[in-house]
């Protein structure tokens, strides 16, 4: 995964809509470790979108995928690079995703969320290794972090209702 570092790829990206959403508004700039910035910075929407309806919530979720594939790969192909670390709207997509079981959950499910989601991310086991090598364009760039979001959500969903057992 590269990075967008020369000033000319930064000017790009951020003189396109695009731009800005595959760069999470700016969190993926961020010098250090722009995964887990935009993770972070995902977190701020979540707090609205959480308040809203389930079905509403999964709404969201898909036209946010769609979003992320479509601003990912026009920007990609601006700046020549198949999946920029500096783009982290993937990263805001996977986080929500991780975060399903607890939107009106403890609040240590959404810290355990955000652990399990970055841990995912960044081990990148199989099915998520699979995705981000073998998918090109926007699809490639999304895909993974939904895959890493997905598994985050599965193992979170099953600590809150073993610890809700008890």
């Amino acid at each position: 995964m590269s990075g967008v570092t020369a000033p000319a790829q930064r000017r790009a990206l951020l003189a396109h809509v695009d731009g800005w959403i595959a760069l999470g508004f700016g969190s993926g700039l961020s010098p250090w470790a722009p995964g887990t910035a935009g993770s972070l910075a995902a977190l701020l929407p979540w707090l609205a979108l959480r308040l809203l309806p389930w079905p509403a919530y999964l709404a969201v979720l898909l036209l946010a995928f769609a979003l992320g594939v479509w601003a990912c790969g026009r920007a990609a192909r601006r700046v020549g690079l198949h999946d920029p670390g500096a783009f982290v709207w993937d990263e805001f997509v996977g986080q929500w995703l991780a975060l399903l079981p607890v939107l009106a959950g403890p609040w240590w499910g959404v810290a355990l969320g955000f652990a399990l989601f970055r841990l995912f991310d960044v081990w990148k086991p199989w099915p998520v290794r699979w995705a981000d090598r073998s998918l090109d364009g926007g699809l490639g760039v999304m895909a993974d972090d939904v895959l890493a979001g997905l598994m985050a959500a599965g193992v979170l969903a099953l600590v809150v209702y073993v610890l809700t057992l008890a």
